[in-house]
């Protein structure tokens, strides 16, 4: 034994010590043995490093594991090229297991080996590949096709290099004779067209062809002509079964391998169409066809990959939003859906005998795609109804095979209900409820639930509460009562079949309840029995919701004495999800029932109130103030005994900052309410001084002593009671107007009363607001910026009441007061927001005027106002003055040009605005990404080329003795970049991902901020597209690592270590991702980086930190 090999022993020996130090020691100076270049290990040797370094990793001391885990990849690695070495001769072996074991093998080692040795182990594949007309024996040439399959698979995106010289020779061997190699060729092609689709670009029509070739090669069985078919779907059921029996058995041959070549094909078109969503139209006119017509294939097997191939184009033609509108669109997309719409006949009339056929399997391919194709198209399928009720009738009824495909058969009927019209239901229900019925009797739960599901879509589909009852329900509720009845009487149930049970009956109940006769209050008294129960009484809350809020006002008088103090006591709880089921409860109980709800009951459910009244869950809060309201309508004589605990919890709530616009929105009407009631709950002088009491009670001195937000929300309550007493508003206008011009208000008073002046102004008369003008003009010169902020705010919702005295007067100050333009512009904004449009009509041409004037002003602030103003006023006349705009545009200086393109931003809104149609040359990525998707073409370049660092704009200034770097260009760098992450959100099918990485890879070296967006856009990219971003996951992680191992200076200041640490997280979240994707870890530069960042505390606390914080935010999305 040599010297080495006897020190490595020793090593070993001392690697299994009890003593946790010796272990440590031992591992790292066998791993450094390990390193040198002298050391040779025999093949036992081996065996035994690796097999302790395994053992190793369940070591106790996590000092020992980690080292372990450091240096696994160490030895194995070492052997990457004997192992590669050793494994391509046995391609060659004349055993076909120990071929197909290396070919297995070299796919697994392709994808962790350096990229010398891919390299090597590619060009020896190409150079053992024959050309098609050299002598080789079959079985040499189907290995080496299955070893590149499998290296395709395995890490076919490091295969880009070789697909030029590659793909051509394997398209040659496809013609050949032997369907064995033709199914290895396909399998092969599909793995690199996943894999590297941008490099198979120019191969595709090939392969197309092939694919489409291959899919219908059937040599041994000779497919019924189109007549002969038509003829034979007239035939009854049991012909047709005999017949696909014969067809079926028709051919004895074991040793048929075309289906093979038939389903290897299927699978490459699923591939070529999901990779390429820029070639869908091209698809739908040569691909679609065909597979339809191969939806008659005999073998389950290829039926089933042609059935998933179509699936898959279906899912790609998705529109982005509603199938209708992008119907309607001239677009790409909107074309797709017309040639989709076109198939849907050939799809059900090929689909029409597979829904009977005897295949479980063939069934359930045709119910998966239906239901695919009904929600890529709906209302699609409801001239096809008879075949389709027919077919899922047949399944129902099926009881020889699993339960699978009636549960199958229910959930696209499901789906049914909710993409077709009713309409199209009621000729087929007398066959069609009957069959569900009895699956909602049925003994295995899971058909129980899903047919009661079924029950209540039907009920909810053909009996609509929001519009007259086009089907009389009167032949069918008694069956329907029965069923349901049935299974909520019963209590040894499954809990779903309970919780669907309820449900069902509560859409039974609140739909039909007026033709329920006897059946009404049974069921009701059951629902009141779940109520009480523990498990049960969360559906049971929602299912009274339905019936509470039901149009048919049922009377519910036999339950609400006991049900009540149930939903009070459920209030106490701490289970968020029931506390919510039961203010909503509550709330459709005091609408519905009003003055018939018991007022000892009610009395009960206010007093838990108070404690709901908390920021600490605002959305509770908003409920419980709803209800508020609407019992203080329906009974006020019992909220005034609890209104001072509950107003005074609003009042704290209403103090917050962070105070949500749905809960303001709440209690604006709860207040209303309040002092909307004869007699009032509260007195209106009261609610004022308790709204305003928190800012009144300062000291005078001290400013604003709440945030900011807090003015807003006690002026919009304030004006909401002015609103709900007119009677009272001018004398609060006029109390507001004193306290504002009065010398001794505090600033927060002044801030309070411009605010609320803003909203009652326009309520309270001219009085107030002839004498308003002047306070506000003084208010413009105030010290306090708070001050004259809110009276800019008031001046323009005021004057917006009243244009024909206002804005003249508005425009008139902004010609004569240049030094306050900015607060008046705000005004100005405030008016054009708030105004009618036909109001402001009269005026447009004064304030467009006006507004270019300011165009070119010096501040970038006030030129942003303008920008503002000119969105909205051009919203006012959208065909008149955009083309106005768009000239500026050209014709306008620099400064001019800047504005205008910040004024078509306030164009584009969230919600569908008249002015759309005539935006499509404007850029709307974000909010409206349906105006640029098909403009891609020539804006991405232009999007491109901004993002490239600019030489010419890099100055260097002299400051003192520094010399310091400014780059002028990288504001319009960051902002092509942010245009680039919202294109990623908006248009990812559009984009070339691969072009699209070459961008973001050279932001990843780019400023700070480039750095952080490109590092956000890296994780996404990640998740959205893996694939192409695993091809080139080698060079993406070296500026990742150096940004990860960057030291900041010595002597920086402190901002910088925290830019540092900012850029090392962002940049950790990225690997964290990058990680999530499959086979990433299998490349050596990352298992590489991978091991770096365990060995480093500090890189490895950052990485856990972020996984744990990826995997909090995961269960809190799960939780809401």
């Amino acid at each position: 034994m040599s010297a080495a090999a006897f020190h490595i022993s020793s090593l070993l020996e001392k690697m299994t010590s009890s003593d946790k130090d010796f272990r440590f020691m031992a591992t790292s100076d066998l791993l450094s043995e390990l390193q040198k270049e002298s050391v040779q290990l025999d093949e036992d040797s081996e065996r035994k490093v690796v097999k302790m370094l395994l053992r190793l990793l369940e070591d106790k001391n996590g000092e020992v594991q980690n080292l372990a885990v450091k240096w696994l990849g160490a030895p194995l690695g070492a052997f990457h090229a004997s192992l590669l070495h050793c494994l391509l001769p046995q391609l060659s072996s004349p055993r076909l297991a120990v071929r197909k074991r290396a070919v297995g093998a070299l796919g697994h080692l392709a994808a962790a080996c350096s990229t010398d040795l891919f390299v090597e182990l590619a060009d020896h594949l190409l150079d053992r590949l024959p050309g098609p007309r050299a002598p080789a024996s079959p079985a040499t040439i189907r290995t080496l096709i299955q070893c590149l399959g499998s290296v395709g698979r395995h890490a076919g995106h490091r295969f880009g290099n070789h697909l030029d010289r590659l793909v051509p020779m394997v398209e040659e061997f496809c013609n050949m004779d032997d369907d064995e190699l033709r199914e290895s060729c396909l399998q092969a092609f599909e793995a690199f067209l996943r894999k590297c689709p941008k490099e198979m670009s120019l191969h595709v029509p090939n392969i197309t062809s092939l694919c489409l070739r291959y899919m219908k090669h059937d040599p041994n069985y000779n497919y019924d002509s189109d007549g002969e078919e038509e003829q034979m779907e007239t035939e009854d059921h049991e012909l047709s079964e005999q017949e696909s029996e014969e067809e079926e058995y028709s051919d004895d041959n074991d040793d048929d391998m075309s289906w093979k070549v038939r389903r290897a094909a299927a699978k490459c078109l699923a591939a070529l169409i999901s990779s390429r969503p820029d070639l869908l139209p091209d698809f739908h006119r040569s691909l679609a066809p065909a597979l339809i017509r191969r939806f008659r294939e005999r073998e389950d097997n290829v039926k089933a990959d042609v059935f998933g191939a179509y699936v898959v184009l279906l899912r790609q033609t998705r529109p982005p939003k509603g199938w209708l509108a992008s119907m309607e669109e001239p677009t790409q997309t909107g074309g797709n859906l017309h040639m989709l719409q076109g198939q849907v006949p050939l799809v059900v009339k090929a689909l029409q005998r597979q829904l009977k056929d005897r295949s479980v399997r063939a069934r359930q391919g045709c119910f998966g795609l239906l239901a695919e194709l009904a929600g890529v198209l709906p209302g699609s399928l409801a001239e096809h109804m008879p075949v389709l009720v027919s077919g899922i009738i047949f399944s129902l009824a099926d009881r020889a095979n699993s339960s699978t495909i009636r549960m199958d058969a229910l959930a696209f009927l499901q789906g049914l209900l909710g993409t077709e019209p009713a309409e199209a239901f009621h000729p087929h229900l007398p066959a069609l409820l009957p069959a569900v019925t009895a699956c909602v009797a049925d003994p295995f739960y899971k058909i129980a639930a899903e047919a009661l599901l079924v029950l209540q879509e039907l009920v909810r589909a053909l009996w609509p509460l929001d519009s007259p009852r086009a089907l009389d329900p009167e032949p069918y509720v008694r069956e329907m009562s029965a069923a349901a009845l049935a299974r909520l009487r019963a209590t040894d149930l499954d809990q779903e079949v309970k919780e669907r049970a309820i449900s069902c009956t509560g859409h039974l109940v609140g739909h039909l309840g007026d033709r329920l006769g006897d059946d009404l209050q049974p069921m009701l008294s059951l629902l009141l029995d779940r109520l009480r129960n523990e498990i049960t009484r969360l559906p049971a809350v929602r299912a009274l919701t339905l019936v509470a809020a039901s149009p048919l006002r049922l009377d519910l008088q036999p339950i609400l004495a006991e049900a009540l103090p149930v939903l009070a006591s459920f209030l106490r709880k701490n289970q968020r999800a029931l506390r919510l089921a039961t203010l909503a409860a509550l709330d459709a109980l005091a609408q519905s029932q009003g003055l018939s709800l018991p007022p000892p009951a009610i009395r009960a459910v206010l007093a838990e109130l108070p404690a709901l009244i908390s920021e600490s869950d605002m959305h509770v809060a908003q409920l419980a103030v709803d209800f508020l309201a609407t019992a203080t309508q329906a009974q006020p004589a019992s909220l005034a005994e609890v209104s001072g605990p509950v107003l005074a919890e609003l009042l704290r709530l209403l103090r917050s900052p962070l105070l949500p616009a749905g809960v303001l929105a709440a209690a604006e009407g709860f207040l209303q309410a309040l002092v909307g009631t004869r007699p009032p709950c509260v007195d209106y002088a009261e609610l004022i001084g308790l709204l305003t009491a928190p800012v009144y009670e300062q000291d005078a001195g001290d400013g604003p002593g709440l945030h900011k937000q807090v003015f807003h929300s006690l002026a919009r309550c304030v004006a909401a009671l002015a609103a709900a007493c007119p009677q009272e508003a001018a004398g609060t206008a006029g109390r507001l107007v004193r306290d504002a011009r009065s010398p001794h208000s505090s600033t927060g008073v002044k801030v309070l009363a411009f605010l609320a002046l803003a909203e009652v102004g326009q309520v309270a008369g001219p009085g107030p607001q002839r004498e308003l003008k002047a306070v506000l003009l003084e208010a413009l010169g105030s010290p306090s910026e708070d001050v004259r902020a809110a009276a800019s705010y008031a001046l323009g919702r005021v004057g917006a009441g009243n244009l024909p005295d206002f804005l003249p007067f508005l425009l008139g100050q902004m010609e004569a007061e240049p030094r306050r333009q900015y607060l008046l512009l705000h005004s100005l904004r405030e008016a054009l927001g708030a105004a009618r449009p036909d109001s402001l009509k009269p005026y447009a041409e004064d304030i467009w005027a006006l507004l270019f004037q300011r165009c070119e002003g010096a501040e970038e602030g006030t030129r942003g106002v303008v920008a503002e103003c000119l969105g909205k006023l051009v919203l006012v006349n959208p065909p008149f003055l955009l083309p106005r705009l768009r000239k500026q545009l050209a014709a306008g200086r620099p400064h001019t040009r800047s504005t205008v393109t910040t004024a078509v931003k306030f164009l584009i809104s969230d919600q569908p605005h008249p002015i759309d149609a005539l935006l499509k040359t404007y850029v709307a990525v974000h909010n409206k990404p349906s105006l640029i998707r098909d403009l891609l073409g020539t804006v991405l370049p232009l999007l491109y080329q901004e993002t490239k660092i600019r030489r010419d704009l890099i100055r260097e200034v002299e400051m003192g003795p520094f010399k310091h770097t400014v780059d002028d260009g990288l504001d319009v760098r960051k902002a092509a970049f942010e245009c680039m992450y919202s294109l990623l959100e908006s248009c990812l099918g559009q984009l070339d991902i691969c072009e699209f990485l070459n961008h973001v890879e050279d932001g990843l070296k780019d400023h700070y901020d480039i750095r952080m967006l490109t590092f956000i856009m890296l994780a996404r990219l990640a998740a959205l597209c893996p694939a192409p971003v695993l091809q080139r996951v080698d060079r993406l992680i070296e500026p990742l690592r150096a940004t990860c191992t960057a030291k900041v200076k010595a002597g920086s200041v402190k901002q910088e270590f925290e830019k540092q640490d900012e850029l090392k997280r962002s940049a950790m979240r990225a690997v964290a991702a990058l990680l999530n994707i499959p086979e990433v870890g299998k490349s050596p530069i990352m298992a590489d980086f991978s091991s770096q960042i365990r060995s480093n505390p500090e890189l490895a606390a950052l990485f856990e930190s972020i996984q744990k914080d990826s995997a909090s935010s995961r269960e809190s999305v799960e939780l809401s």
